[in-house]
């Protein structure tokens, strides 16, 4: 088997695991795995209580990102699966991934948030759209601050009355997330969280 991200031949390691048919098969090369940095980052803002961020974003996450969201590599979606379903893990609360506005993912061909969850086996609701095509790393803070809107409610959703998490693969400014967090918490979600697999 070769690593995903490099290409370069794994070789499988003798464990007890893989004697009984219980190890799980690695994606990527250890090496490929080292470049990650694991950061727990936590944080909070006026409208979402807790934001927590797993990885830092650098050189090694920055090249995960570009093959698996823009040369559309859906395989890499499990790689973190492990680390997302520790975070995410919650019987009290609703998974809400950030939407792709639809032209967006007929460009990508697979939602890239809802395939991280997927692989992670974490239930989530889609109940918000984007309803435009603006990208967030393109604009300047003050740019950012004036936007319009950039979600609605789903139609015919019902918002009840519990904690929303809300999952994004990178932290930047947190706009995307505040405007998420405002439309939620609008239709009355008593709070809303965050985690995003890397701070940027």
């Amino acid at each position: 088997m070769h690593c995903l991200l490099c290409d370069e031949k794994m070789i499988a390691k003798p464990s007890w695991q893989a004697l009984i048919a219980i190890e799980k098969s690695s994606l990527i090369c250890e090496d490929c795995s080292k470049t990650f940095k694991r950061v727990d980052i936590k944080d909070r803002s006026e409208t979402i209580t807790d934001i927590h961020s797993i990885y830092a974003y650098n050189e090694g996450m920055r090249a995960y990102i570009h093959q698996y969201k823009f040369l559309q590599d859906v395989a890499l979606a499990p790689v973190f699966a492990d680390a997302l379903r520790a975070v995410l893990q919650r019987k009290d609360a609703i998974i809400v991934p950030i939407p792709m506005h639809p032209q967006k993912k007929i460009e990508r061909t697979f939602a890239h948030i809802d395939e991280l969850l997927h692989a992670a086996r974490i239930p989530f609701e889609d109940v918000l759209v984007k309803t435009n095509t603006d990208v967030m790393g393109e604009k300047t803070r003050d740019e950012r601050l004036a936007m319009r809107p950039l979600f609605a409610m789903k139609e015919g959703i019902d918002i009840q009355q519990k904690t929303y998490i809300l999952v994004d693969d990178i932290y930047t400014t947190g706009t995307t997330l505040q405007h998420a967090a405002t439309v939620l918490k609008e239709a009355g979600a008593v709070q809303v969280e965050a985690v995003t697999l890397v701070r940027a």
